[in-house]
């Protein structure tokens, strides 16, 4: 398929940016099957769908004209979840539409709404939008719904996510019966398939995303660290990759505030992203990462639904997705348009088994191992650093430079120093911005097998000769103490697992616990930090507690 069948301004528009054929599913809506039609459309995120429903949109707008009639009610109507994605989409549009004369108009939340309803009365060939700002200017007359030809509800699985199936129908149920319907969706889960059938005639279904395989482009790996050392792990992550632009996503505002704060704090040149923030510092931060003010973006899912950002080669998922589609759509926002991206998860070793289901579920391939050391980020930057000054040394130096670099050369204090001091000179100035990367405790990163995993309450723990350290908590059987909920509770409080608990003891008005000579000082470091419902049990240990020598973990298997 190519693009000789499209009308000559969106031919010109191709070619001018750069266009030589259709990716595939912008061939997909091209073919004569797809024309005139209903589409319920899955495709990767990068993979050209906005250009793709631009393209489909085209026999409604244009058909064999040479230029769209002069703007007037809306021809066509597409939804996106976010207000970035809305504005994505009217830019790529406008660039697509312009040879036509086309006027693109967006209606999203955050935006002054006075101005949206003057550049409405003023004519629009598309209308873009999210769909509490579009229903309100449907409800309020701002927006003609009766010449609507078409509609595209672009992301369409998310916008359920976010729960705005009523707004969704209450557009659909404003525009023409007679209209063109074309729902994009990453995913076509239960509630986009009832949405397809209510809203749809004799849709047809285009996969354009493979099943079976996962995104060719995106290198994924799963690093095993400890639980209280996320955010080190971030730090050695960034460090080892250095890619042009990175995306770190979380789970809550409050976890994206404190990363932010603390990666700001270590020298990370960094934005945030979430729902807190006004529009103008959600465009100011993304403008910033476009043009290198700012490498770093700390984000929730939400706010970085449909960010398009070329250069993010790097997505690290600070705390687990909460299920696979999300693992898919974060790892989308690198790794597109034919570029290589890398998407690391840190997964805590308590959490081992979930992250190896959520990999599992996604249907990707990712590599286990622990998360970067200092000493492989060190390594990492000699690499870099050398060839960076390599690439300083064999530039042409101005006359300015030489000259000054030979009367250098000749005052006796400097050149008494050599060669080699100039150089560790040169690489230490080099080196001086770099953010310092972070100890991290060694974690076994293989599961131990799952016969191994419950252990009997009155086995020892000994490891490279030493036994486990005793702990004291002050609940007891006159607590209602029960090996039921103290294991599960120890584990959590202690960032350890169940076969790192050995004996318990269970008194009257306490309990005391072994745990094993390697994870003793990461659970008392741990147990000391308790906040939260259980923060009033006091755990203190019952023998000093040093840490292990560096290789005082038991070897893998």
């Amino acid at each position: 398929m190519s693009f000789d069948t499209l009308p000559a301004p969106l031919r010109d528009a191709l070619t001018a940016r750069g266009y030589a054929e259709p990716t595939a599913v912008q061939s997909a809506v091209l073919t004569p099957e797809a024309a005139g039609r209903d589409l319920l459309v899955s495709a990767q995120t990068g993979s050209g769908k906005t250009v793709a429903y631009g393209l489909a949109l085209a026999p409604e707008l244009i058909g064999d004209a040479p230029r769209l009639p002069p703007a007037g009610p809306p021809l066509a109507l597409v939804v996106a979840p976010t207000r970035e994605l809305a504005l994505q989409v009217k830019a790529e549009l406008a660039w697509l539409y312009a040879p036509a004369g086309g006027r693109i108009v967006s209606c999203v939340g955050g935006m002054d709404p006075v101005a949206e309803r003057r550049l409405l009365s003023q004519g629009a060939h598309i209308v873009v939008g999210t769909p509490g700002r579009l229903r309100d200017h449907l409800e309020r007359g701002n927006l003609a719904p009766a010449a609507l030809r078409a509609v595209v509800l672009d992301e369409a699985d998310e916008m359920l996510d976010l729960g705005f199936k009523e707004e969704l129908e209450a557009i659909l149920d404003e525009t023409p019966a007679e209209r063109r319907t074309l729902l994009f969706s990453a995913t076509v889960p239960r509630g986009i398939a009832a949405l397809a059938k209510g809203y749809q005639r004799d849709a047809l279904r285009i996969e354009a995303t493979s099943q079976s395989e996962p995104h060719g482009d995106i290198e994924y790996r799963a690093a095993v660290v400890a639980p209280h050392e996320i955010e080190r792990a971030v730090v050695n992550v960034l460090r080892l990759e250095d890619a042009r632009i990175s995306m770190v996503f979380c789970a809550t505002r409050a976890t994206v505030a404190r990363l932010h704060g603390n990666l700001s704090e270590r020298g990370f040149s960094t934005v945030a992203l979430s729902g807190e923030l006004s529009q103008a510092e959600r465009n100011r931060a993304l403008q910033n990462l476009r043009d290198g003010r700012a490498r770093v973006c700390v984000a929730t899912d939400v706010a970085a639904r449909g960010i398009d950002l070329p250069d993010l080669g790097l997505v690290i998922h600070a705390e687990l997705p909460r299920d696979p589609d999300t693992l898919l759509h974060r790892s989308g926002r690198t790794g597109r348009a034919g570029r290589k991206g890398v998407s690391v998860l840190l997964v805590p070793h308590t959490r081992r088994r979930l992250g190896e289901r959520l990999i599992s579920a996604a249907r990707v391939k990712a590599s286990w191992g622990p998360a970067p050391s200092v000493e492989a980020v060190r390594a990492r930057d000699d690499e870099r650093l050398g060839e960076q000054a390599l690439t300083l040394v064999t530039e042409e130096p101005d006359d300015a430079d030489i000259a000054l670099a030979r009367r250098l050369l000749t005052d006796p204090a400097f050149a008494a120093h050599g060669p080699e001091a100039v150089t560790a000179a040169l690489l230490h100035v080099l080196r001086g911005p770099l953010p310092a990367p972070e100890e991290l405790s060694e974690i076994n990163d293989r599961p131990a097998p799952r016969e191994a995993m419950p252990r009997r309450e009155n086995t020892p723990l000994v490891a490279d000769g030493q036994e486990g350290i005793w702990f004291r908590m002050d609940v007891g059987r006159d607590g209602r103490a029960d090996p039921k909920w103290l294991l599960p509770f120890l584990c959590r409080r202690g960032h350890v697992t169940r076969q790192e608990i050995g004996r318990i003891r269970i008194l009257s008005r306490e309990t005391q616990f072994e745990v094993a000579p390697y994870a003793a000082a990461r659970f008392a470091a741990a147990a000391r930090k308790a906040d939260g419902d259980d923060a009033h049990i006091h755990i203190i240990p019952m023998q000093p507690v040093k840490a292990p020598a560096r290789r005082s973990r038991p070897p893998m298997k």
